[in-house]
């Protein structure tokens, strides 16, 4: 066993602010005087009542959202909003625009037209192995959505400025960049993050939705699978994944009170990119996977000159203490993901490991 906490750059579940950790630790027995665990109290309890309207209000705090938006907790990861996003939103006759960047974006394309839901891909990057981010697209003026991923944990991409779709909602899955920067929510009909890349653990998936949008949900949905069921019931019709709400609530907090909001976050995460990108484009060893333009702040995709010396690599790193830097098993490679929780000083370490792997083996 480790006597100390290593660094973690795994994808997903991810790091934690330690801060968080610790308070958990701290209350994990009594929350809040209750003389419960946080895992055992009532989610119908006035303590947990304080824990998800704090979550809400604090996530429109931190992304700047008015009273027409309502912020949702939903089981199932955002897998599970890949068919709910059609289900709810693309009736019969309808069609929506979604752009295929890879991988998480593909699996929302199949699911939709699983339900044999009308789909345009109206653009798509596999030309280049999902290198890139596309540009110039021509969406449909009369779509009833348009769907886009915003990072690509796997392909190492991010939207860099969001696309004009001339008043057609923006339904978008930010997984894995959401509360990383300040963004203009106003395009967005809805936005779905699974938790456990960027603000909490795995088992739950925030959900931000307007509300004009909930007016053309079908009645005759599944309770469980209409956005209204959430949002009548303050994410409460039925019992809620209680610790994984609660730590969100502990990282918003966090990135209000500790970091100073998302501008402050923005930041250290392009200070964190940029020194990690910029070690390895001054050399040769390490290959970034994705074009500069389109290069991702919180998952850095890298090749090596061979498999081999990828899996010494990664091996090595672990033995440092740099946790979670094998690549995804569908493309290989290696992967840091260095979300909001990631420290400076965690890069700063990977980046003198690299150097040293490099001089032994360059």
């Amino acid at each position: 066993m480790k006597a100390n906490r290593i660094y973690n750059f795994n994808p997903g579940p991810a790091a934690l602010p330690a801060s968080v950790l610790e308070e958990i630790q701290h209350s994990f027995l009594n929350y809040g005087g209750s003389g419960m665990s946080i895992t055992e109290i009532s989610h119908r309890s006035s303590w947990f009542d304080d824990i998800i309207n704090d979550a809400v209000a604090r996530t429109k705090r931190l992304l700047n959202i008015g009273d027409n938006y309502r912020v949702l907790f939903v089981q199932g990861g955002a897998s599970l909003q890949f068919c709910m996003v059609p289900m709810n939103f693309l009736s019969a006759g309808q069609s929506a625009d979604y752009v295929d960047t890879g991988t998480w974006s593909t699996k929302a394309i199949k699911e939709a037209q699983i339900l044999g839901k009308m789909v345009n891909v109206v653009a798509s990057s596999e030309d280049k192995n999902y290198a890139y981010i596309p540009e110039g697209i021509d969406f449909s003026s009369d779509a009833a959505y348009v769907h886009i991923t915003s990072n690509n944990t796997i392909k190492g991409t991010q939207w860099q400025k969001f696309p004009d779709t001339a008043g057609v909602p923006l339904v978008a899955d930010m997984s894995s960049d959401i509360m990383s920067r300040p963004f203009d929510v106003t395009p967005f009909g809805l936005i779905y993050a699974g938790a456990q890349k960027n603000i909490g653990p795995a088992g739950v998936c925030m959900v931000i939705v307007r509300e004009d949008l909930l007016n053309s949900v079908p009645d005759d949905l599944p309770s469980m699978l209409k956005y209204t069921t959430y949002s009548s019931k303050n994410s409460m019709y039925n019992t809620p994944p209680c610790f994984a709400v609660y730590t969100v609530q502990l990282v918003l907090k966090w990135l209000e009170e500790t970091i100073g909001g998302l501008e402050k976050m923005e930041s250290l995460n392009r200070e964190k990119a940029t020194r990690l990108y910029d070690f390895m484009d001054s050399g040769g060893f390490y290959r970034p996977t994705a074009e500069k333009d389109s290069r991702s702040m919180m998952n850095v995709t890298f090749r090596l000159v061979n498999e081999d010396l990828e899996k010494r690599f990664v091996e090595e790193a672990l033995e440092n203490d740099l946790s979670g830097l094998k690549g995804h098993r569908s493309v290989g490679g290696c992967r840091a993901s260095i979300y909001n929780p990631t420290p400076l000083e965690a890069v700063d370490t990977l980046i003198d490991f690299m150097k040293s792997f490099k001089s032994k083996n360059g």
